[in-house]
C-alpha cells in the first residue's frame, strides 16, 4: 500500500504536517491537475513539493539544478535520509555517469540531479528519452529568464528538454521572481497558461527583523558589524561584494579577537567545502563571504545576515537574507549603505555586460591566438589584448564565462584546453538587446537604492517588488518601529 505524503514527511522528514501552501503543491502535483510554478521564500520548503511526489510516483523524477555544488549538497541531505536520489554531472568519471544513468533507468534511484548542460551529452539523451519520467522539477526556475538575476542560457531551453523526455509534468521552483519573470519562465516552459497554476506565499518570513543603516566610512561599518557581534549570539554570515573588503575586515575582526572563517573565490575548492562543513555542524558560527557562500545551505539557527557592502539587486539580497531564522526564531537581516559601495556595484554591472564589439574581437583573438591563450598566462594575455591589463576590468571573465554557457567554447584556460566549438550566436551580436540588459541590471540596482532611501515598511517594499501585493505592514523593521 502507497504511503500518503503526510507519512512519507514524517518518516524521511521527521516533521509532523505541511506549512504554507505545501500540501496544496502536492496534492496539486500528485492528482496531476497540471503544473505548477512555485514561488516560495528560501527557506520556505520548496524542495518537498517535488521530493514527496517523487517517492511516490511510478517513474522517476529529473531535477534540473543550476550549480554542481548545490546539487551535492541536496543528494547528500537525501542520502542521509535513506532516499534513494543521484546526481550526474562533470566531477564523475564516464564510469559513474553510466552507472547512475542506468540507476535511474532501473528504477534504483527515484530523484536525478542533473544541471541543464547534461543536455548536451547525446549518450545521456539517447538513455533519458527511452525513460519512464514522472515529473520534471525547475529549481531555481528564474535562471530561464534573462530578465532575471542569474540568467542560464540552457535553462531557456528547458521547452526543448520536456519534449526530449515526454513532456512530463513539470514544477518550477524559485524565490525570486517578479511578475516579468514569472511570465518568462511560462513561456521557456512552453506550456499553456491554463495548464500551469502559479502559488505564492508572499514575504512570510515575520521572525526576521529588516534594518538598513547609512554608513559614512570604514569606522562606521566596523563599529556597526561589531554592534551585532556583541549583541547576537548564534551563527551569522557577513556578505561582502569585494574579496579585498572581505580580507581587510577579516583581519580588522582578528585583530579585534573576533573568531570567524571566510569564504571567497580565492580559496581552494577543498578549503571552501571544509568551510562551509563546519558552519553547518556549527563549529565554525561567524563566516564572512561573497554571494558565492550560501547556495543549498540548510542550517536552521542562524541568527543574523549582514550585507557589509551594497548587494546587486532585491533579488540576491531577498535570497540571501532568506538563510536567517529558518527556525522561526528572531533573527536580524542588517543591510549597510555607503555610496562608495554603490558605485563599485555599478561598475561590477559594467564589467558584467560586455558589448556585442567586446564579444567579437574576444571570438576572433580566441580563435586566432589559441595556442598563446592556452599557456599558464592565457588570461593575462587576452587581457592585455582586450583591456590593457586594467585587472579591475572582468569583462573577460564575464565573457568566457557566456562563451561556455552558450557552449561556444569547450574546455577552460585553467586547463589549456580552451577551444572554440561553434558560431558567436546572434544573443551576444544584438548590441541594443545587450544595452537593455545593462539598463535592466542598473534598474535593478536602483532598487536597491530605493529600498534603502523608503520610509515605509521594508517588507511591504520586497512584496510589492516582486508583485505580491496587499502585505500589510511587518511591525518588525527599523521603519515600522521609529
Amino acid at each position: 500500500m502507497l504511503q500518503s505524503p503526510l507519512e512519507i514527511l514524517k518518516q524521511y522528514f521527521n516533521y509532523d504536517s505541511f506549512r504554507g501552501l505545501q500540501e496544496e503543491i502536492i496534492t496539486r502535483t500528485l492528482n496531476r491537475e497540471g503544473h505548477s510554478l512555485v514561488l516560495m521564500p528560501t527557506g520556505g520548503g520548496k524542495s518537498l513539493c517535488y521530493q514527496i511526489p517523487a517517492l511516490i510516483f511510478e517513474g522517476g523524477t529529473i531535477v534540473i539544478s543550476p550549480l554542481i555544488a548545490l546539487m551535492q549538497d541536496q543528494v547528500d541531505a537525501l542520502r542521509k535520509k535513506k532516499i534513494p536520489a543521484g546526481f550526474i554531472n562533470s566531477t564523475l568519471s564516464k564510469k559513474e555517469r553510466d552507472d547512475r544513468l542506468n540507476q535511474f533507468v532501473s528504477g534504483k534511484i527515484k530523484l536525478l540531479y542533473v544541471t541543464p548542460e547534461r543536455f548536451r551529452k547525446n549518450d545521456f539523451i539517447d538513455k533519458i528519452k527511452s525513460t519512464n519520467i514522472s515529473l520534471l522539477a525547475v529549481d531555481e526556475a528564474h535562471c530561464i529568464s534573462e530578465w532575471g538575476h542569474d540568467f542560464r542560457p540552457d535553462y531557456s531551453r528547458i521547452a526543448e528538454f520536456r519534449e526530449v523526455i515526454g513532456n512530463p509534468l513539470t514544477i518550477a521552483l524559485t524565490a525570486t521572481a517578479t511578475a516579468e519573470v514569472q511570465k518568462d519562465i511560462i513561456e521557456k516552459l512552453n506550456v499553456k497558461s491554463d495548464e500551469i497554476k502559479t502559488f505564492h506565499q508572499g514575504i512570510e518570513r515575520p521572525n526576521l527583523r529588516l534594518e538598513a543603516l547609512d554608513i559614512f566610512d570604514d569606522k562606521e561599518k566596523y563599529a556597526a558589524i561589531v554592534s551585532v557581534l556583541n549583541n547576537y549570539s548564534g551563527s551569522g554570515i557577513i556578505y561582502f561584494a569585494l574579496i579585498q573588503t572581505l580580507e581587510k575586515y577579516s583581519q580588522m575582526l582578528r585583530d579585534n579577537g573576533y573568531y570567524h572563517g571566510v569564504y571567497h573565490g580565492k580559496l581552494q575548492d577543498k578549503q571552501r567545502k571544509q568551510m562551509q562543513r563546519d558552519f553547518l555542524s556549527g563549529k565554525q558560527k561567524l563566516i564572512l563571504a561573497t554571494n558565492a557562500f550560501g547556495m543549498g545551505i540548510d542550517k536552521s539557527d542562524i541568527r543574523f545576515v549582514i550585507h557589509a557592502e551594497v548587494p546587486s539587486s532585491i533579488e540576491s539580497y531577498y535570497q540571501e537574507i532568506g538563510r536567517a531564522g529558518r527556525d522561526g526564531k528572531d533573527s536580524l537581516c542588517l543591510l549597510l549603505y555607503n555610496q562608495e559601495d554603490l558605485y563599485t556595484q555599478m561598475e561590477f554591472i559594467k564589467w558584467s555586460n560586455p558589448s556585442a564589439d567586446f564579444y567579437s574581437a574576444l571570438y576572433d583573438l580566441i580563435t586566432r591566438d589559441l595556442p598563446a591563450v592556452n599557456t599558464v598566462d592565457g588570461i593575462e594575455h587576452l587581457r592585455e589584448q582586450m583591456n590593457f591589463k586594467n585587472r579591475k576590468d572582468f569583462r573577460i571573465e564575464t565573457a568566457l564565462g557566456m562563451l561556455d554557457r552558450y557552449s561556444i567554447t569547450e574546455g577552460s584556460i585553467d586547463n589549456r584546453d580552451l577551444k572554440i566549438i561553434d558560431e558567436l550566436p546572434d544573443l551576444l551580436q544584438d548590441d541594443d538587446r545587450l544595452k537593455e540588459k545593462l539598463l535592466n541590471d542598473n534598474k535593478k540596482l536602483l532598487s536597491v537604492v530605493n529600498y534603502f532611501r523608503s520610509e515605509n515598511c521594508r517588507r511591504v517594499f520586497i512584496s510589492d517588488y516582486f508583485g505580491f501585493k496587499d502585505e500589510k505592514p511587518c511591525g518588525n523593521c527599523d521603519n515600522c518601529i521609529m
